[in-house]
């Protein structure tokens, strides 16, 4: 892996040791949730709608969110996000210390939470561009997930081992939690202030309207959306965990973690091994290519009853999904002026967190009508025939290309109107 920016640049190495920090213990209160939802009410559907009802405040506060992230300082934005998030997380921690827990919190932190990481995730995904080398965009974008993917990993497997430990008390992962929240306080503390360039602009409705009119006409910026929403609401099978890790593998919390845990330990390797990603120039193929990868193996996740197949299928899948990640976030990046960053982030944002919890609430409606079993395979046959169709219809997306310089451009270029050859290069 390119680790120069880790090297050259004093903010990115901030930016991403107190993420990687956050991350993890934010990952430690996701099975949590899940385990706790599950143990209280013995429904993978309670489990699905936990994300279900993350869905509205994740929607509004990425598009509202990153308004605000182009109108103020980044660095306060992501210092207020630490402690708002991290009084949500002290409110699981009391809560799951009551004799007998209730479920509704539940629902409501973990919902308010995800409506202020609206703020949190597009500032920290806006200044990315802003603390290294334009070149090294691609290999920042690949640091950015093997952090992200780091935590996924650790994340799960140390909650299913704290739980055990503390037979089922799951108080100790949210008070974790809450702490790794002050570790990346403190790291935003120590970079300089991140504002936007120009200034800013004034949030308002007008500037959330004019980041989504941006959209139009950009099949190479709706393309980076659309076959991650096809991924993540088809091919996205987190909600029954729980259920496939105690009745079908016959295991308990372990083994609910190691299903958690088992795309990002693939996501790590493949993050891990991404120095080859400067030299791949079609990336709008390679995100088509991965994300049926994606889907295949999600599907050959659902027929099988042997844990350790399961386990590498689930890491074949999240493999393919950071390949497909680095290469839309190198994309959006690219394509999208620093003015309007915070609200494209927001955009990205929305759909990368929302997509997952509609696919938790999907996967767990067909489980609850059908199986679990056929939820996971219908989800992954429905993933790969949805990246086809997106390559079909939105070819400037699919024929994206980038050169040499970092600059991108079209195959087509020569062949295109003014108008599109402007919006290939994301002027």
């Amino acid at each position: 892996m390119d680790v120069s920016p880790l090297k050259r640049s004093r903010e990115f190495r901030l930016l991403f040791s107190g993420q990687l920090v956050s991350w993890m213990g934010s990952q430690l209160t996701v099975v949590g949730v899940a385990i706790q939802v599950y143990a209280l009410t013995h429904s993978s559907f309670a489990v699905g709608m936990v994300s279900l009802a993350q869905l509205p405040p994740t929607l509004i506060g990425a598009l509202v969110g990153g308004a605000i992230v182009d109108s103020r300082d980044r660095r306060r934005l992501m210092m207020f996000a630490q402690v708002a998030q991290g009084l949500m997380s002290v409110g699981l921690a009391l809560n799951a210390m009551q004799h007998r827990a209730a479920v509704w919190p539940l629902y409501v932190l973990t919902a308010a939470a995800a409506g202020l990481s609206g703020i949190d995730r597009p500032a920290r995904a806006a200044v990315v561009p802003n603390t290294v080398d334009k070149r090294q965009l691609p290999a920042a974008m690949a640091l950015w997930q093997i952090q992200m993917q780091l935590a996924i990993v650790i994340g799960p497997a140390v909650a299913g081992l704290l739980i055990a430990a503390f037979h089922g008390h799951l108080a100790p992962v949210f008070w974790i939690d809450t702490a790794t929240f002050g570790v990346a306080l403190f790291s935003v503390f120590l970079m300089r202030p991140l504002p936007p360039e120009g200034g800013g602009t004034k949030a308002s409705l007008g500037s959330v309207a004019e980041g989504l009119r941006f959209l139009k006409g950009r099949q190479v910026l709706q393309g980076t959306f659309l076959i991650d929403i096809n991924a993540m609401v088809f091919g996205m099978p987190r909600a029954l965990f729980p259920a496939l890790g105690t009745t079908l593998f016959h295991g308990g919390p372990q083994t609910v973690g190691l299903l958690f845990a088992a795309p990002g330990a693939g996501a790590l390797v493949g993050a891990a091994t991404t120095g080859w990603v400067g030299s791949v120039r079609r990336h709008g193929r390679a995100v088509i290519i991965a994300v049926v990868v994606w889907g295949a193996a999600i599907a050959g996740f659902g027929v099988t009853s042997w844990l350790p197949l399961a386990l590498l299928l689930l890491a074949v899948a999240g493999a393919a999904d950071v390949v497909s990640a680095v290469f839309r976030n190198t994309m959006l990046q690219s394509t999208t002026p620093d003015s309007l960053r915070g609200r494209l982030s927001g955009v990205h944002i929305g759909v990368v967190t929302g997509g997952p919890r509609l696919g938790d609430a999907e996967a767990g409606a067909v489980a609850a009508v059908t199986s679990p079993r056929i939820s996971v395979v219908s989800g992954g046959l429905a993933c790969v025939v949805g990246a086809l169709v997106v390559a079909r219809a939105l070819p400037r997306f699919t024929r994206y290309v980038a050169d040499d310089s970092g600059e991108p451009h079209s195959p087509a270029a020569t062949t295109l109107g003014v108008a599109e050859e402007t919006e290939i290069k994301g002027v």
